[in-house]
């Protein structure tokens, strides 16, 4: 029988992992509220269902080998826990692996210096106090229903369509400088590859940064791939500027290195793209 997994978010990374299942021999299953979101990905192979069909959900999560909560919590929690926490229990079904994808801004701002998963949560942002939150639903129904959860913590993810390259061939990149400011990212394809790494190895409770091996601060990582590709530096843009949007804004509350030595140690997991150099070059190596 085929590996089933249902990704509750069916967005970028989402589809970085039905990429990866397939590869795999497994099959993904993805959510959207969005009919039109639904119909793209079905025109591009990927099973997809609307999230609030509870019983087209509660079937696809009782047959679920691996769930993936990758939808962002809202002002009432994780909307993910809120519908698949009562369908497991109703269904009495039981996945191997459920893996619910956080961010680095539980850790908020460290003037730079390292987090490591035990390190005290800290949010700087309503944001990252959100994630505080679903994370601990997760982990505190997880004992109660018999359920394996594993929490994953992501900073900004990148990777084909969504990285300085292609803002600097749009025309939209902005040179945003915070002295002292420095982040990690991630490709979307390892953050798929470390989420696959965990399911061959199921750990109960267990909290993972996957990140890349080099923080770099985020006016480098611009100025960097406009010389890679030969274009004119964007104008410089101070970071409490009008037109720094707000999400990117976020990012600028933060300045903090982070560890991904236990992903390494504990899943045998390496980042394929270990800084935004590797990242960038496999991008316009493929074109």
């Amino acid at each position: 029988m085929s590996r089933t997994i249902l990704v509750f978010g069916g967005g970028y990374l989402g589809e970085a992992i039905a990429r990866r299942a397939e590869a795999e021999g497994a099959r993904a299953i993805l959510t959207s509220r969005s009919p039109e979101r639904r119909q793209a990905l079905e025109a591009r192979g990927v099973a997809a269902l609307d999230p609030e069909d509870t019983e087209a959900l509660a079937r696809a999560a009782a047959d679920a080998h691996a769930i993936v909560v990758a939808a962002p919590p809202d002002a009432r929690g994780c909307p993910g826990a809120r519908v698949l926490l009562p369908a497991l229990a109703a269904a009495g079904a039981y996945p191997d692996w459920i893996g619910y994808v956080s961010s680095t801004a539980v850790y908020g701002d460290r003037a730079g210096g390292w987090v490591f998963e035990d390190d005290p949560l800290n949010a700087a942002s309503i944001q990252g106090a959100r994630r505080v939150r679903a994370e601990r639903e997760w982990l505190e129904a997880g004992p109660g229903l018999g359920l394996t959860i594993q929490i994953f913590r992501l900073p900004g993810i990148y990777g084909p369509g969504r990285s300085p390259v292609d803002r600097l061939r749009a025309g939209t990149a902005q040179l945003v400088r915070k002295p002292g400011q420095i982040f990690n990212r991630i490709h979307v394809d390892d953050a798929a590859a470390g989420l696959f790494a965990s399911m061959a190895q199921p750990r109960p409770g267990g909290l993972y940064n996957l990140a890349d091996d080099e923080p770099a601060p985020a006016d480098v990582v611009t100025e960097w791939a406009a010389r890679r590709l030969g274009v004119a530096l964007p104008p410089e843009t101070d970071w409490t500027d009008p037109s720094v949007s707000e999400t990117m804004r976020r990012f600028y509350l933060d300045s903090k290195r982070v560890s991904n030595a236990r992903a390494k140690a504990e899943l045998g997991w390496r980042p394929a793209f270990s800084s935004y150099r590797e990242g960038i070059e496999a991008m316009l190596a493929a074109g």
